[in-house]
């Protein structure tokens, strides 16, 4: 479709995420999660592995959502009590249950913690908690926790830095602190971090420039990964590669190591 196509289902949504794979899930306004597209992994959640689902499709369970996060192959959620719910591939542990086995419907997260957002990646996911406590699970490099061992539970990030959102990519996470300072770690071969380097990070590293943000996201490619972010202002920056295409819209094809102006006409 070249233009706007209205979904099929006449349902009204307060959220919406779109996975990399071509799938997509909605929250609607009484809670009830839906996803269409791409299924070989069980990450539409309605028990099956058909592929594809055409129109929205109930995610089983019952359970009434605030947020979801589609991701690649898995999908996770947060229900409006803060309990997070995972489902699809958990090949590295990244639907949190404390095993490896793929799940084709809502699985509770282990470790009874409540949160506020879950953000999926490629092969891990994070989570913020409600007193702002970042964790993270899955494939690791990429958890923050300063080694490189696999999780199959939320684990702490290191530091103790309180967030108030988190976005997970391929291979990196990024975060806003409550004073709106940006951190990233994991994989940046391609500067995604925006610390000025291409060495990757275990733990939180702050990204350069001292700038005050409202929330980041981390790009979704692996091989040329990017982020951007947008201050309280309305200013929006980015960093990392992807340039080539224009990914970081400062107007030039340079890929940068720090945050860099998005170019307005």
């Amino acid at each position: 479709m070249l233009a706007p196509t209205p979904v099929a289902g006449g349902l009204t949504f307060t959220v919406l995420s779109a996975g990399l794979l071509g799938d997509t899930c909605g929250v609607t306004p009484s809670g009830a999660a839906y996803c269409w597209g791409g299924n070989s992994d069980g990450e539409l959640g309605d028990g099956t592995t058909n592929s594809p689902e055409l129109v929205p499709t109930p995610v089983a369970g019952g359970l009434t959502f605030a947020a979801v996060s589609a991701g690649v192959y898995h999908t996770c959620g947060v229900t409006t009590s803060g309990a997070a719910y995972c489902w699809g591939s958990n090949a590295f542990g990244q639907l949190g249950d404390g095993t490896a086995t793929d799940r084709l419907v809502p699985t509770a997260v282990a470790g009874g913690l409540t949160f506020t957002a879950v953000s999926t990646g490629w092969w891990h996911t994070c989570g913020a908690t409600t007193s702002g406590a970042a964790y993270c699970w899955g494939d690791n490099g990429f958890l923050g926790d300063g080694t490189n061992t696999g999780r199959l539970v939320p684990t702490a990030v290191a530091g103790g830095l309180t967030f108030t959102t988190l976005s997970a990519g391929p291979g990196e996470t990024c975060g806003v602190t409550t004073s709106g300072a940006a951190y990233c770690w994991g994989y940046n071969a391609f500067g995604q971090l925006g610390d000025g380097t291409t060495t990757s990070r275990l733990i939180p590293t702050p990204v350069a420039g001292g700038l005050t943000f409202a929330a980041v996201s981390a790009g979704v490619e692996v091989e040329t990964g990017h982020a951007c972010g947008v201050t309280p202002g309305g200013a929006a920056y980015c960093w990392g590669a992807s340039n080539g295409a224009g990914a970081l819209g400062d107007g030039t094809t340079a890929d940068r190591l720090v945050p860099t102006l998005v170019a307005f006409p």
